[in-house]
């Protein structure tokens, strides 16, 4: 989700410029043939979304619901990243700044969308609807590597998921403090960030369709909605107490 309130930042609003002119830190062919003997990590988490009746995606169903919150960076918890990006531009080729906390610090990190997939594929013989988009990390990153996030239908019986599909490895990093923090909790850090994300598509397309059902669950989905959009706008972006800030997309150039 756009964190309008660190958005409207001059550190932000620098640092998202910048991104304009940064590569991809990792050759996209490496990708091909990634897997532990070639040092890479490769992880898969999903998560069932509610079903909808077989064949092509029904609006309002979970399908469409999950297509808004990807287009929104919605599945991300603001509590472990928070986004920064212009929401007027178009969704293929974003370029995205995250701010990432890492124990007492807070860092920016450049990704890039790439191409948005969209279409019918047939998987393990079955005929499944596929809609999603992937980043790329751009130099300065402590990462390398992409991420694909994606919803899926199964058209013969309506199943719904959400996918990530994630293939990454250290990036070398001169801040020696940076340099150790990550190799401690960056793994962990970035394990717990792709459960949580599936974790949280599933529950706001579950408030959504309750929202969309009854007035009850109605009035309780649109709160919480409500109360999540506001805490963002609400949280200070910098300045937290004794928390260090880090303006750079490039964290080598900035000791803590």
């Amino acid at each position: 989700m756009l964190d309008e309130r660190l958005a409207a930042t001059t550190r932000a609003q620098r640092a998202l410029a910048e991104l304009s002119d940064r590569p991809l830190n990792f050759d996209p062919a490496e990708l091909r043939d990634a897997g532990p003997r070639t040092g890479w990590n490769v992880d898969d988490y999903r998560r069932e979304l509610p079903s909808e009746r077989p064949g092509e995606p029904i609006t309002g169903g979970s399908f469409e619901i999950a297509q808004g919150l990807m287009r929104d960076y919605a599945f991300a918890d603001p509590a472990i990243v928070r986004a920064v990006y212009d929401p007027a531009g178009e969704l293929a080729n974003r370029n995205m700044l995250l701010q990432v906390r890492f124990g007492p610090l807070r860092l920016f990190f450049g990704c890039r969308l790439g191409t948005i997939t969209d279409e019918t594929q047939t998987i393990d013989g079955r005929a499944v609807r596929v809609w999603g988009w992937s980043y790329g990390t751009l130099a300065g990153h402590v990462e390398r590597g992409q991420m694909d996030y994606a919803v899926w239908k199964r058209l013969d019986d309506g199943a719904v998921e959400f996918r990530i599909h994630v293939v990454s490895r250290r990036a070398k990093v001169r801040n020696p403090i940076i340099r150790l923090g990550f190799r401690v909790v960056g793994r962990g850090r970035q394990v717990r960030f792709a459960r949580r994300a599936c974790e949280r598509m599933g529950d706001l397309v579950g408030r959504e369709l309750a929202r969309r059902g009854s007035a009850p669950a109605d009035e309780r989905g649109a709160a919480q909605l409500g109360r999540e959009r506001g805490a963002l706008a609400q949280q200070r972006a910098v300045g937290d107490g004794d928390e260090r800030h880090l303006a750079a997309t490039n964290p080598e150039e900035h000791p803590s």
